[in-house]
C-alpha cells in the first residue's frame, strides 16, 4: 500500500447496539495494514463526520443494521460536503435491501457489503478501491 497508511474510520450509527460485525471488519482491515479508527456505538452522522475530519481519514465505513441506512448515509454524505471534506469516501455494510444498495451507490456511497460478506472481500476492496485512490 505504500509508505503512508490509508486511514479508515469505522462507525456504528444510531441506537443499534450490535457491533460485533463492525469490530470484525475493523480488525480485518487493521490486520491487512490499514490504520483503523473505531468510533464505538451510538454515533450520529454529525459525530461520524466530525471524527472523520478530525482524524484526517481517507474513508468512512458505516455499519448499520437498524434500517436507517437511507437516512444515515445521505446525511453523512451531505455533512462531508458541508465540511468541505467531500474527498473522504464512504462505504458501508449491514442489513440493507438490494434495491437500496443501488440507490446508495447512486448517491455516492462507494460500496455496500451485505450481512455475511467475507472479510477477505472487504480487505480486497480496501486494497483495490481505497489504496488505489
Amino acid at each position: 500500500m505504500g509508505s503512508e497508511k490509508i486511514r479508515i474510520l469505522v462507525a456504528k450509527p444510531g441506537l443499534d447496539g450490535h457491533d460485533r460485525g463492525a469490530k470484525v471488519v475493523a480488525r480485518a482491515l487493521r490486520d491487512a495494514g490499514f490504520e483503523v479508527i473505531y468510533t464505538g456505538l451510538h454515533q450520529t452522522p454529525e459525530m461520524i463526520v466530525e471524527s472523520a475530519v478530525q482524524e484526517d481519514v481517507d474513508i468512512i465505513g458505516i455499519s448499520i443494521l437498524s434500517g436507517a441506512h437511507m437516512t444515515v448515509f445521505p446525511e453523512v454524505l451531505k455533512l462531508l460536503k458541508k465540511k468541505k471534506a467531500g474527498h473522504i469516501k464512504v462505504f458501508g455494510g449491514g442489513i440493507i435491501p438490494r434495491d437500496d444498495v443501488k440507490k446508495l451507490k447512486a448517491m455516492g456511497v462507494l460500496e455496500i457489503f451485505l450481512s455475511g460478506t467475507n472479510t477477505d472481500s472487504i480487505v480486497e476492496f480496501g486494497k483495490k478501491k481505497i489504496a488505489g485512490k
